[in-house]
């Protein structure tokens, strides 16, 4: 593939989401095809367990990604520009944030994640910057902001903080950074290309015990894997050795449970794919619908302590829960 089909594959990513995310969403009626059910759990994939919903005056628009603390279950709902905070039971309680750029303000909230100290750190994508939030929502400060100054960050995405490691993926750069607690950056992997090591549009990132990095490298269709050091381990697409093509269209969130097992979000098929460490597909989850342990263009994924499993549904307005 060259360059010049790189980059054909990136518009066409910007315009589908565009289409998908913008006229769909400028229609009330969401019609669904018919006859597209739901995957059963006989293959050892999670069962559905519950939903989130906002309620009447909390809805949510267009949920990109969720996280929880010891206190509260938070999601960024993206299109109405704020937070939402849920208990840990389900019920939806209060929002933080509104439109615009300043503390306290967001233009397009995405990734989200809690620190081990309760608070909640959020990227928001469009005004390039990450914003440290105490459990109420009240804002405390910038997270690095001299490199959002300095253009080093330049549009956040995909943002998880694990064993005092903070990782962010940043869109526009093509490239993962990762900073510690101060926000001074110890490690940073990609660039713009198709080759291992480098990214087109990575949109999450995650880590497991052994530090071992996880980049959702989103334009080229794959998930990429790193030591702790930087250096490429693997690629994980659902291949098979027979043809190379990948299972995954638009891949977007990332998780792995306890025991190991990663799961990936497949955001235009609307299906969640379970891996084991050396890539081998193990199960598959979700369906395009909006029943029970149905989703449809699902984005972020977060998996707790007890390897619960949030999947934030977009179009269909809530945090679809598995376990």
């Amino acid at each position: 593939m060259n360059r010049l089909t790189v980059y054909v594959g990136m518009v066409a990513i910007i315009i589908i989401n565009t289409v998908v995310f913008g006229l769909i969403f400028a229609n009330s009626s969401y019609a669904l095809p018919t006859g597209l059910q739901g995957f059963d759990s006989s293959n050892g994939a999670p069962r559905f367990t519950d939903f989130l919903h906002g309620d009447f005056a909390l809805t949510l628009n267009k949920p990109m990604d969720v996280t929880k603390t010891n206190e509260f279950i938070y999601v960024t709902d993206t299109n109405n520009k704020r937070v939402q905070v849920f208990d840990l039971a389900g019920a939806p309680l209060f929002t933080f944030g509104e439109a615009g750029k300043g503390p306290g303000k967001f233009n397009f909230p995405y990734g989200i994640s809690g620190d081990n100290q309760g608070r909640v750190f959020v990227a928001d994508m469009y005004n390039g910057d990450i914003s440290i939030h105490d459990s109420k929502g009240e804002f405390i400060e910038y997270f690095a902001p001299n490199l959002s100054k300095e253009k080093r960050i330049t549009s956040p995405a995909g943002l998880r903080i694990i064993n005092n490691h903070v990782y962010v993926t940043d869109i526009q750069a093509n490239k993962v950074i990762v900073l510690n607690m101060s926000g001074e950056i110890t490690l940073e992997i990609g660039g713009f290309g198709e080759n291992p090591g480098q990214f087109l549009a990575p949109n999450a990132v995650t880590a497991d015990s052994e530090g071992n990095i996880y980049v959702v490298d989103t334009g080229n269709q794959r998930v990429q894997s790193f030591d702790k050091e930087g250096n490429f381990l693997n690629i994980i697409n659902g291949a098979s050795s027979s043809d190379g093509s990948s299972v995954f269209v638009n891949p977007r969130g990332i998780g792995i449970s306890s025991s190991g097992t990663i799961y990936v979000v497949s955001n235009l098929t609307h299906i969640v794919y379970g891996f084991d460490k050396d890539g081998k597909e193990l199960f598959q989850f979700g369906g395009l619908g909006e029943g029970p342990g149905q989703l449809y263009l699902p984005n972020g994924l977060y998996i707790d302590e007890n390897n619960k499993i949030f999947i934030t549904d977009t179009i269909n307005q809530r945090i679809s829960v598995f376990q």
